[in-house]
């Protein structure tokens, strides 16, 4: 069966490669950039390699929330269903540390964005056959301070990208539990992959970009992940497993949404 597919951060990494494999099969795959040159490159490459013409794609700059929401306004506008959405969009390093209100772009692109957005296509995810959110978290997660997430205090680029991933994985099994009709796994696409967020970080790699983009493709299609939700893949394992501690803290996880809303309600 055909899915209606959106990843974001896919012009490159191992959102591309999953986009590649999904539009092979035939799927209708929506790519995401913050460059529109580059976005409509890529629809044009992923089309010529899978010969899926029902490849199309969104443009957004994560680090603003405004961009966010005019591209969640089109989404809707757009699509009469998403069956799976992958929040793969991420930044470690960044020549702007932080936004005009003094937000750390790691929590922006890697936390906030999504949670925004994803919000935003709930309806079109509860019109999606057996739909599923993705989101990469990282097996680099630590103890969020609400004070770095608010602004209010600065972290080192690490430690902001740990505590964002950490906070994304939170929210992941915050959704689960609030939307039971549709399945969030938030997976930890594997340490060290190929890809240039990983040289740009670190200057080096342990494990090829495909072994990210195929967990991504089996969490999102294989009936093997049917119906399983609230959960965290470790791809270094490659099972589940336990995340931080934190991501199973009710009292932890409700200070953290509560947070989150309050932020996003004044960045609106």
């Amino acid at each position: 069966m055909q899915k209606t597919i959106l990843i974001t951060g896919s012009t490159d990494g191992i959102g591309k490669l999953a986009a590649i494999k999904l539009a092979g099969d035939g799927h209708a795959v929506y790519v995401h950039g913050r460059d529109s040159e580059k976005l409509h490159s890529v629809i044009s490459e992923i089309k010529s390699i899978t010969k899926n013409e029902n490849v199309d794609g969104f443009t957004a700059d994560f680090s603003d929330l405004d961009a966010v929401k005019q591209m969640a306004d089109q989404i809707n506008k757009d699509l009469p269903k998403i069956d799976i959405l992958i929040n793969n969009a991420g930044v470690f390093k960044s020549p702007e540390s932080h936004d005009k209100q003094g937000l750390d772009i790691r929590f922006l692109v890697n936390y906030l964005a999504p949670y925004f957005l994803t919000g935003n296509l709930i309806p079109l995810l509860n019109n999606g056959i057996d739909p599923r959110i993705i989101n990469l978290s990282s097996a680099a997660q630590s103890c969020v301070s609400h004070d770095a997430l608010s602004g209010k205090a600065n972290l080192s680029q690490a430690e902001a990208y740990a505590q964002s991933k950490l906070a994304l994985t939170m929210w992941s099994f915050h959704l689960a539990q609030a939307m039971p009709g549709i399945a969030v796994i938030a997976v930890n696409p594997g340490s060290l992959l190929n890809t240039k967020m990983a040289a740009e970080a670190y200057g080096q790699y342990w494990s090829s970009a495909d072994k990210g983009a195929d967990i991504l493709y089996d969490l999102a299609v294989s009936e093997v992940y049917k119906g399983i939700t609230g959960k965290y893949f470790d791809n270094d394992k490659e099972s589940f497993g336990p995340a931080h501690p934190d991501a199973y803290s009710k009292t932890d996880i409700d200070k953290l949404i509560h947070i989150t809303q309050n932020l996003l309600s004044i960045e609106r």
